[in-house]
Order: structure tokens, then sequence, then C-alpha cells
């Protein structure tokens, strides 16, 4: 998992997305504050029910579905190309 900030870019169905990770830790557990194309910051970290690293803050419903399915791919899978 990453464990510096991270900037990375994705294309999803045409769109660019340009993705700033920060990881912190809460109650010994890893989470991410996650930006894209330089706006509100989003909270991520490991949901046991969806099996993966999922948005979990307020304004995570404004996020696509598949940018954050492509994100948390890449945070857990460690590729930040």
């Amino acid at each position: 998992m990453i464990m510096a900030e991270q900037n990375f870019n994705l294309v999803l169905s045409g769109v660019p997305y340009s993705v700033k990770v920060s990881p912190f830790d809460f109650n010994e557990e890893k989470r991410f504050l996650v930006s894209y194309n330089g706006g509100d910051e989003h909270v991520f970290t490991y949901d046991s029910s969806v099996g993966r690293l999922t948005a979990i803050d307020d304004e995570s419903s404004t996020m696509p579905d598949d940018l954050e399915q492509a994100i948390a791919e890449k945070l857990q899978g460690g590729r930040y190309n």
C-alpha cells in the first residue's frame, strides 16, 4: 500500500483525472485522503462488506463509481503510474 503522498493520472471513459493521495493512520487503521482534479478530499478506508477500499466521507456520493473503484484498485495494488 501507499505510504507517502502520491499523484497519478487516470483516464476513464475518455475523462482524464489527476489524483492526489495522502495516507494517514486512524485508530491503528491505514486510511487515505484522496482528491481528484483539484477538488475536495475524500476519505478512503477498507470496507469488508465490499472487499476493497472505498470512500466513506459525506461527499463520497459525488464521486463517479468507476473512478472510486479505479482509485481503490490502484491503492490496494500499489500501482501509481
